[in-house]
């Protein structure tokens, strides 16, 4: 039976087996890996976990959230090697970062109890002012002159519609913004006309620049409704996917496949298959 381990144990455990992995008789993949190299499964690790929480697969949550875990360990172990920072101090950095970022309740003015904190949709926004207080400061420190952008904290290389959604989020914090989903809406609106209008021209360019402007403001719509873009984008992706496995498996039972069924028969399934959606599990 394996001995109890406590968090910081089981931390210091597996911090072990990464070293050895990466040591002189560890395993040669390992040893062969740089951040560069680790960073297309790191990202892939995070979809994962990502699928895990949308199908609720607790069992499958737990393993993927150790791989992402490993992932954190093995960028550390390769750093530590280079000299440059170590496991530990991954750990004390994001914990003296999040101390910093909730003084309602770690600070020495904070309240014991509930009725001196703030309320949940007021965090956000002291989040982002504490956030822009320490960009000030590291931009102080590295000597750079000229006024801070809202922008300074966006990741670029984020996936398309979440930076999107990010720069939006930042803009309506400066009151950049319509004040309700109404006005997003006649936005939309606006866009999906000159779109058609583009096509009519059929001007590539400017078919491919009014997309762009209806995705960006259908991701404004998403936020104004308070909704994910990207977790509302992936749940419709597999609502559709599941159902054309759904003909597919119609389909099979008569020995035919998608590519010998004709459009008559394809568009009755994809009907059975709306109908039959709310059996037809996410997971699948």
């Amino acid at each position: 039976m394996d001995t109890p381990l406590t968090v910081g144990n089981a931390l210091q455990e597996l911090a072990a087996l990464m070293a050895r992995l990466r040591g002189p008789a560890g395993c040669p993949w390992d040893k062969q890996q740089s951040w560069h190299s680790l960073l297309p499964y790191t990202i892939e690790e995070a979809y994962e976990v990502a699928e895990a929480v949308e199908t609720g697969q607790v069992a499958a949550l737990r393993d993927e959230l150790g791989d992402l875990l490993f992932h954190v360990v093995f960028y550390s172990q390769i750093a530590e090697e280079k000299t440059l920072f170590s496991l530990e101090e991954v750990i004390r950095t994001v914990t003296r970062k999040m101390t910093r970022r909730h003084p309602h309740v770690f600070a020495p003015s904070a309240t014991a109890d509930q009725a001196g904190l703030p309320a949940a949709h007021e965090v956000p926004a002291r989040w982002e002012e504490i956030k822009r207080q320490e960009k000030t400061a590291q931009r102080a420190q590295r000597g750079e002159s000229g006024p801070a952008s809202l922008f300074d904290d966006v990741n670029s290389h984020l996936p398309a519609l979440l930076w999107a959604a990010k720069v939006q989020r930042k803009m309506g914090q400066v009151g950049f913004d319509w004040p309700d989903a109404d006005g997003v809406m006649d936005k939309v609106r606006e866009e999906l006309a000159e779109l058609e209008q583009a096509r009519q021209r059929e001007d590539a360019a400017a078919v491919e620049e009014e997309l762009g402007d209806l995705l960006f403001t259908l991701v404004n719509l998403a936020r104004h409704l308070q909704l994910n873009p990207e977790i509302t984008l992936r749940r419709a992706t597999r609502k559709f996917q599941n159902r054309f496995r759904h003909m597919e498996s119609c389909l099979h039972q008569t020995g035919q496949t998608v590519e010998t069924a004709t459009l008559e028969q394809l568009e009755a399934l994809w009907q059975e298959a709306k109908i039959a959606s709310g059996t037809i599990q996410d997971t699948q």
